[in-house]
């Protein structure tokens, strides 16, 4: 890996994050960009849940034919090696399956029974994309059996790229969310979206948007509130460069509710100016939660246990979170299980994916992370 090609890579990859993409063709991008620095043979790209590391969509590259259905049933139910949810809590989120596997990367499902069979490739890299604390998306590459495998020299220099990556695909759900305006009803609980021109002034607002800006205490049309003020500005230090991170902000509105603010640079096609799009949303649970106690008839406290197992936590975190003891927490684990007709917390989590995500896999992406609408 060229130091000269490889720190070319990093500069046209910072400028890529900021263009204002969509995050598919952010992906689709970058996925170019990356390959004249780290060789590889087929990958696939795509956002994940914030929240429960979940994959929300895709973007691959040299991987013909349909593999989503058997990619989740390894990545949810049958894998244990290097798996997103895994990666996405450890401090660095990069991993080389022959490592990770003492040299048999046979160890994993996916590599034995899908992508040397079926697609003969003999070495994975996955690389979680990770900005300001949370993970927005993962990056898998691949090359062929037969070939060399990944450097502990590319697992850093992709490690490194990670928070750019990251950014991309965190401005592209703003963007997604920004184009979505159309589709908005009026209800003050709908995405909450605006956007400024290059003079800094409101040109188009959600009916949400405007409730939200007289939330905290401003008015859409004449004087907004500091905080959207303070983070259009910053937005633009991310389209010059000067900041590295999508910007955003949590503050309480008048409601007594606690509500944040995201900001992105979109950028225009041939020279058009450069605006801003704001987005605001209720602060809180991801909107997965509220669907999975509809579906198991939970009850309020066993829907904060559900909410740590899918974040991943274990039970010692789940119970200081909550006040509870861990055996109290075990509890409501059992009947949570019960109810959900799984005998595990793998289970558990496998089953919300299948029932909450996959089928809306190829739609719509909010600013949040979790699917618009």
């Amino acid at each position: 890996m060229a130091t000269l090609r490889a720190e070319t890579v990093r500069t046209r990859l910072d400028a890529l994050s900021r263009a204002g993409l969509p995050w598919d063709e952010f992906g689709e991008n970058a996925l170019e960009l990356l390959t004249q620095a780290v060789p590889f043979d087929s990958a696939c790209f795509g956002p994940l849940d914030p929240v429960t590391h979940m994959v929300t969509g895709s973007v691959k590259s040299g991987l013909d034919g349909s593999c989503e259905p058997e990619f989740a049933y390894h990545e949810y139910v049958e894998d244990n090696v290097s798996l997103f949810a895994d990666l996405a809590r450890r401090d660095v989120g990069v991993s080389i399956l022959r490592q990770e596997t003492g040299g048999d990367p046979r160890r994993s499902s996916r590599f034995r029974e899908l992508f040397e069979p079926v697609f003969d490739l003999g070495h994975e890299m996955r690389v979680m994309l990770r900005t300001g604390g949370d993970v927005w998306g993962g990056l898998a590459i691949y090359r062929r059996s037969g070939g060399s495998g990944f450097s502990p020299a590319e697992a850093d220099f992709l490690d490194g790229l990670s928070g750019l990556l990251a950014l991309g695909v965190r401005a592209g759900l703003l963007v997604g969310a920004a184009g979505c305006r159309t589709e908005l009803h009026d209800s003050a609980d709908g995405p909450a979206v605006l956007t400024f021109d290059h003079t800094n002034t409101v040109c188009q607002a959600t009916v949400a948007a405007e409730r939200r800006i007289e939330e905290l205490g401003g008015t859409i049309w004449g004087e907004l509130p500091q905080p959207v003020l303070a983070i259009a500005a910053t937005a633009r230090a991310l389209g010059a460069g000067r900041i590295g991170v999508v910007p955003s902000v949590r503050v309480r509105s008048r409601a007594g509710r606690w509500l944040t603010v995201h900001a992105s640079p979109l950028s225009g096609r041939g020279g058009t100016p450069t605006q801003v799009v704001v987005t605001i949303e209720v602060s809180g649970a991801p909107e997965v939660v509220p669907l999975v106690v509809a579906a198991f008839g939970l009850t309020p406290r066993e829907r904060d246990v559900v909410d740590g197992v899918l974040r991943g936590a274990t039970t010692a975190e789940i119970a200081k979170s909550l006040h509870l003891s861990p055996y109290t927490v075990q509890d409501h684990l059992k009947v949570v299980f019960d109810k959900a007709g799984v005998s595990s917390r793998r289970e558990l989590t496998s089953k919300v994916f299948f029932d909450h995500y996959a089928p809306r896999i190829g739609g719509a992406l909010g600013q949040s992370g979790w699917f618009a609408g």
